[in-house]
């Protein structure tokens, strides 16, 4: 049964040569999310995550609120384990499919297809799985005969469509989504709509971050708040939205 378990987590970074004036501090805040520590003058420390105490299992579907800066990105990225706590411990259970960066493991000179080989393998698919479903990632691309042309041909949307069909050919546990939604025509949206419906469905847990309220609410059977790397709610999406806006 998938977990994840935070116990008293902090992340921070050292940031070096930098001049630990206000307006650098500022910068810094606005640019990593958390707060902003002086330590020397050629030394800060950003504290992008401080304290985080979170519980998640089977079932949970949560959602991430905050402005930008927040920390969202962050705990995302932790819960990847792309970062390391440097304080608190966190114990995750499951196979965790992070859908954090629809630029990962895309190469221009790659066809289409070979792209979709390259791409998959990085998300933990095997040759086996990838040919599986090659046919089920190309139609919902919608991109026809440039699968077989290099990318360096393709518009940034059409990069966009085949990223997003690979990525959603995976089957995780533990479903990491940092805005992946907004871009493509309509069709290609409603198709992208259904296949995240069905791969929702299919996942343990998931954690999503998106500005877009509407999907949070539609998506998610709870949702934290975070402000400036902490913690301020958790609970059902209505009361997190509530706290968020002030209300």
């Amino acid at each position: 049964m998938a977990s994840i378990e935070l116990q008293s987590v902090s992340i921070e970074f050292p940031v070096y040569n930098v001049n630990a004036r206000s307006f650098k501090k500022d910068f810094l805040r606005l640019a990593t999310g958390g707060t902003v520590a002086e330590t020397t003058k050629q030394h800060v420390v950003v504290n992008a995550l401080s304290n985080i105490n979170l519980s998640l299992n089977h079932g949970d579907q949560v959602g991430l609120i905050g402005h930008n800066g927040a920390g969202k990105s962050t705990l995302l990225r932790l819960l990847a384990k792309i970062y390391e706590p440097t304080h608190g411990r966190m114990q995750a259970e499951g196979h965790i499919s992070p859908m954090l960066s629809l630029s990962h493991g895309i190469e221009a000179e790659f066809t289409g297809y070979e792209n979709i080989i390259l791409r998959g393998t990085l998300l933990g698919l095997s040759r086996k799985e990838i040919a599986e479903q090659i046919k089920e990632i190309a139609d919902l691309t919608g991109l026809g005969d440039y699968l077989a042309m290099p990318l360096r041909t393709y518009s940034s949307g059409m990069i966009v469509r085949l990223s997003f069909a690979i990525s959603a050919s995976i089957k995780p546990d533990i479903l990491l989504i940092d805005e992946i939604f907004g871009a493509g025509d309509a069709n290609f949206m409603e198709k992208a709509r259904e296949k995240m419906v069905s791969l929702l469905d299919q996942s343990s847990i998931v954690v999503m971050a998106n500005h877009s309220d509407d999907l949070i609410r539609e998506f998610c059977n709870k949702a934290i708040v975070l402000d400036s790397g902490k913690v301020k709610y958790i609970g059902p999406v209505d009361t997190a939205f509530d706290i968020y806006y002030g209300r």
